[in-house]
């Protein structure tokens, strides 16, 4: 059965606006699902099938006419060849919507695409099942935490009864089917991951060791992303490290926060943050079998902030954002506080998420809380330091149960509002 997704809309605006649409995204968070159902009327070729891609490969101008626009091209990242070709036949026609794509390895196709098809082709990308959508939550604003969006997203707010369940669960649309057993699917998910996404962009030799690193950085997940102590703890160079890190962003199982950046805070940490994009993967691969061992185990924090920050970005995605552009963290000694005999020190401060948007700066806190505390936005207070920008509301996402203002400018906010 198909569940309808946040992002439908901003597909049709895009294949009415460009030659070519392509979705990129994680395997199996249902690019192809969607494409297919919007675009019914669309022939459908993958090249999942070997006697398809072999003839893209060895005869790209047979091909396409054989397979004449409007059509779905579904795993594009198997066929780089094809894209000049794609350019040309877009090149042919002044509709727009000719041609919908799919890809797994987002930056790997980048390339491809911004060479041959920059100016014809709209770039969105489809992560797992949000909350809004599980929910069935008609609002698409991408979060920022303004009086406007939090009036208007308690319109539409729907308290989760089990969010542990859902954290637990993952976002996957296959797993919406209770009797696909979750041990099951994130099993053949990581063995089919690395069998085909990880040796497609990569020829990785020891699939063991692959899994180790896999489960080393699902266990550091929501923390400074430190190569060396993962190098060290499963025996490999750190230039291996490094590599197949940036194989689990191209292919869109982790996402590399970077740190917010600005000359008036010279204190700042500038190394990056590390968060999966599913908790349900993380949980799997960290062995917590269940939603009650991942909210009582050692990781809930971590789990807690991956999820929110996950949600996050979702909500840009969905929107057609680049949520790249938006979200940083901050973490240094630019706040300084007094002591007893009147002098002044510096004090590492910490802020989850700053979400910037027209030239202002929305702090964001993530506990795992139902009793939010002022005192847990006392970081915020480093951004007054920048002065070219604004700061705006903050927000502390917590598990309290409705929208708290604990200053004019401090609001604690229910997970449920992403």
């Amino acid at each position: 059965m198909y569940k309808n997704r946040a992002m439908e809309k901003v597909i049709e605006n895009a294949r009415h606006s460009f030659k070519a649409v392509l979705v990129t995204g994680p395997r199996q968070v249902g690019k192809s699902t969607i494409l297919k159902h919007l675009l019914a009327d669309y022939r459908y070729v993958t090249f999942d099938d070997p006697t398809i891609l072999l003839e893209a490969k060895e005869e790209p101008g047979l091909f396409f006419r054989n397979h004449r626009p409007p059509v779905i091209l579904d795993e594009v990242q198997y066929i780089s060849e094809l894209f000049p070709y794609v350019k040309m036949e877009c090149d042919k026609s002044d509709d727009n919507g000719c041609y919908a794509l799919t890809g797994s390895q987002q930056y790997h196709l980048m390339q491809n695409v911004l060479e041959s098809l920059a100016g014809r082709i709209a770039i969105l990308e489809l992560a797992g099942l949000s909350l809004r959508e599980l929910q069935e939550v008609r609002f698409s604003k991408p979060f920022v935490p303004t009086e406007e969006y939090i009036e208007e997203r308690e319109r539409e707010y729907k308290p989760c009864e089990d969010i542990w369940g859902v954290i637990h669960r993952g976002g996957y649309p296959a797993l919406l089917d209770e009797r696909v057993d979750w041990q099951t699917f994130y099993g053949s998910y990581v063995q089919t991951y690395i069998d085909r996404d990880i040796n497609q962009l990569s020829k990785v030799q020891d699939k063991l060791k692959f899994t180790q690193f896999l489960t080393a950085m699902a266990a550091r997940t929501g923390q400074l992303l430190n190569y060396s102590s993962i190098a060290e703890e499963i025996e490999l160079s750190v230039a291996t490290v490094k590599n197949w890190t940036s194989l689990l962003e191209a292919s869109g199982i982790i996402y590399i926060m970077q740190p917010f950046t600005n000359s008036a805070l010279n204190r700042a940490i500038k190394t990056p943050k590390v968060y999966f994009r599913d908790t349900g993967l993380v949980c799997f691969l960290t062995r917590y079998q269940t939603a009650e061992t991942a909210a009582a185990g050692a990781m809930a924090g971590n789990l807690f902030e991956t999820y929110v920050v996950s949600e996050i970005l979702k909500s840009y995605s969905n929107a057609g954002r680049d949520y790249r552009m938006y979200v940083s963290y901050y973490r240094g000694k630019d706040k300084l506080r007094k002591k007893s005999d009147g002098e002044k020190e510096s004090r590492e401060a910490e802020i989850d998420l700053i979400i910037e948007q027209d030239g202002v700066l929305y702090p964001v806190e993530i506990k795992m809380s139902a009793n939010p505390k002022l005192s847990m936005s006392n970081a915020f207070d480093v951004l007054e330091k920048v002065s070219e920008r604004k700061r705006g509301t903050g927000a502390i996402i917590c598990l309290y149960d409705k929208p708290l203002w604990l200053k004019e400018n401090i609001v604690a906010l229910p997970v449920e509002f992403i």
